[in-house]
């Protein structure tokens, strides 16, 4: 036997088809609980609204009811607790619901297009028409008189980069990504507090994804000198958009870029397992005013302050012969420039192309130019990392992109030895773009990077002989090579590449 409630209205309630509303059945529980006292099963129902009439019937199932309705006041349980209010519970909810939005959409969702038609040139890398493309339509002009210096790997870097910090006067402007506690970022610390309260007025702007010691002891000694210290994007609904950039600029004079890491795993030769093989770039002449004007970008963005005069801009002597361009790009101000800037390099090689770069995974576009260039007679030759790689998920997206080129004639190398970080892009014995940016969709499409693209035989023609040094201590994969890969590569590789435009 089952009891259920009804909900009187002013006619009473003749029958089952007068049920208002939902019908609440009391268990059994409830049922012993109470003795079968009507008033007390009314009470222990949860849904009984305090102070209404109510109907009780004792129905069996399958039956009509066996005697007439009998009406009972509906009276409080003093045992069951008021329930709260649930308008804020919908306004938590919509809350919630309405950032989630926002954040997917800011970061995963980009609004803006990027371009998919093929593109074809009537002109080759070192024409003056390609020189006008590169300073009007994707960045600053190329300037002459400037000199590069490449630097290899820690054992050159580091030395020079923290000579160049002492040997400040006036103004040091200094972004970067990755900074992790040790031997090197304490170094580096040390040598910009010191300056910091030597009186020279220090700007460092680090991203905050790449830091692992925003509270460690080097960066609480950066807060306790004189060391303007901003983070960029700690608290931001785009934290997608990082800045990968690694600007150093000593006076407005010098400035040094390229990928190196401030951490102790770039210490070394560039031969050692588990450390970095890396390059970096120091730069003299006039194209040093395009490189902090690139670090006011985002310090502009970040501390809404404005760095001008004499000692963030002095007056800038020619240095060398290098025709150079500072190039940077974010997805604040159209972030396929990079992509852009890459492909038309590719698109106007009319001889030989050489990539070395940590995270190869280009997109269709990027697959077809290089298709063309090899369809043109473009001799293709790549090194990206061997085994040692801090990321194993993303070689194996990257290599799943290699069978077309390898049937094309591209030529694949996987670096040995060591870790390989290096980014640089070398075509046609003239031109080379070397720095931060890899050739994947984050550095193409998502974070802020910066490139000197330089224009001059001598200078690529001595890189063309680290390209080769590093091309000798790499194993050729040939497509026999990359067809016996793992199983578990190409899994990873298969799953992965859905992901590929968050890499």
């Amino acid at each position: 036997m089952e009891f259920y409630f009804f909900r009187s209205d002013d006619n009473g309630v003749n029958g089952r088809s007068d049920i208002e509303g939902k019908v609440t059945r009391v268990g059994a529980s409830a049922r012993q609980r109470t003795n079968f006292n009507p008033v007390s099963l009314i009470a222990a129902a949860d849904d009984v609204e305090v102070g209404r009439t109510f109907l009780l019937r004792r129905i069996t199932p399958g039956r009509e009811p066996i005697r007439p309705a009998i009406r009972y006041l509906c009276v409080k349980n003093p045992f069951r607790r008021p329930c709260p209010p649930q308008w804020p519970k919908v306004l938590s909810a919509a809350a919630v619901g309405g950032a989630a939005t926002l954040f997917l959409a800011r970061n995963f969702f980009p609004s803006e297009k990027k371009i998919h038609h093929e593109i074809i040139t009537n002109y080759a890398v070192g024409d003056d028409v390609f020189v006008r493309m590169m300073g009007n339509m994707f960045g600053p002009p190329l300037l002459k008189g400037n000199k590069v210096t490449a630097l290899e790997n820690g054992d050159q870097i580091f030395p020079a980069l923290l000579e160049a910090i002492r040997s400040a006067q006036r103004t040091i402007t200094f972004e970067n990504f990755l900074f992790r506690e040790g031997e090197v970022s304490d170094a580096f610390a040390e040598a910009l507090a010191e300056r910091a309260r030597a009186g020279v007025k220090v700007h460092f702007l680090q991203d905050a994804l790449g830091c692992d010691c925003l509270h460690g002891r080097a960066m609480n000694l950066v807060r306790q000198a004189r060391v303007q210290l901003e983070i960029f994007r700690f608290l931001n609904v785009a934290i997608n958009f990082r800045t990968h950039r690694k600007l150093l600029v000593i006076d407005g004079k010098t400035g040094y870029l390229g990928g190196t890491g401030i951490a102790d795993d770039w210490k070394g030769d560039g031969r050692t397992q588990g450390r970095w093989r890396d390059s970096h770039y120091r730069l003299q002449g006039p194209a040093v005013a395009q490189m902090q004007q690139a670090f006011m970008d985002n310090w502009l963005q970040t501390r809404a302050e404005l760095l001008h005069g004499d000692e963030y801009f002095p007056k800038l002597e020619p240095a060398g012969d290098d025709m150079c361009q500072v190039f940077k790009s974010s997805a604040g101000e159209g972030s396929d420039s990079a992509r852009l800037m890459l492909l038309v390099s590719i698109a106007a090689a009319r001889r030989h192309i050489r990539i070395a770069n940590a995270y190869f995974i280009p997109d269709r576009l990027c697959m077809q130019t290089l298709l063309d260039a090899l369809r043109r007679g473009v001799k293709v030759e790549i090194i990206t990392p061997g085994p040692d790689i801090d990321a194993q998920v993303v070689r194996a997206v990257g290599r799943t992109r290699w069978p077309r080129l390898l049937e094309a004639g591209a030529r694949f190398y996987e670096y040995q030895p060591a870790r390989f970080h290096c980014k640089y892009l070398l075509v046609d014995d003239c031109w080379a773009s070397v720095g931060s940016a890899n050739l994947d969709n984050r550095s193409l499409s998502l974070n802020e990077e910066a490139n000197l693209n330089v224009l001059d035989e001598k200078f690529v023609a001595a890189h063309t002989r680290v390209f080769e040094e590093d091309k000798s201590h790499s194993r050729e994969i040939t497509l026999d090579d990359w067809r016996r890969r793992p199983w578990g590569e190409k899994i990873r590789g298969r799953i992965g590449s859905l992901l590929a435009s968050q890499m």
